[in-house]
């Protein structure tokens, strides 16, 4: 199941159709850590999470102000059953003084941003 799994997630985020060594790397990464039976730990640097979901190029051309913002909403994505639940907690405030509370579009489009997927985090 675990490898079903990893070649879907290569084959999509993979550019060209081409899965290339950093994606291949990022997997396994992220096998290791599931299978390590890891749970999320507070203390973890923003960087870390960041390790986790992000190759190192693009972990790079992200500013410290956007990965700190970033690592905390993969964070709550990760403690959430669903994509609304997700984004009833990160727009809190916000939602309140909108007229639509589509959260989930909302937190889609800010994952998009970065290549990122709810599922996949």
């Amino acid at each position: 199941r675990d490898l079903n799994s990893s070649i879907t997630r290569m084959a999509t985020l993979a550019t060209g159709g081409r899965i290339t060594e950093t994606l291949v790397a990022q997997e396994i990464r992220r096998l290791q850590h599931d299978w390590a039976g890891h749970q999320a730990n507070k203390q973890q640097t923003p960087q870390h999470i960041l390790r986790e979901v992000l190759a190192e190029d693009t972990l790079a051309d992200i500013d410290l102000f956007d990965q700190a913002q970033l690592a905390q909403v993969i964070t709550v994505c990760r403690e959430s059953k669903s994509m609304a639940e997700a984004g009833r907690k990160l727009f809190n405030v916000s939602r309140t003084k909108r007229n639509s509370n589509n959260d989930s579009h909302r937190l889609r489009t800010y994952l998009q941003k970065f290549g990122l997927v709810f599922g996949e985090l």
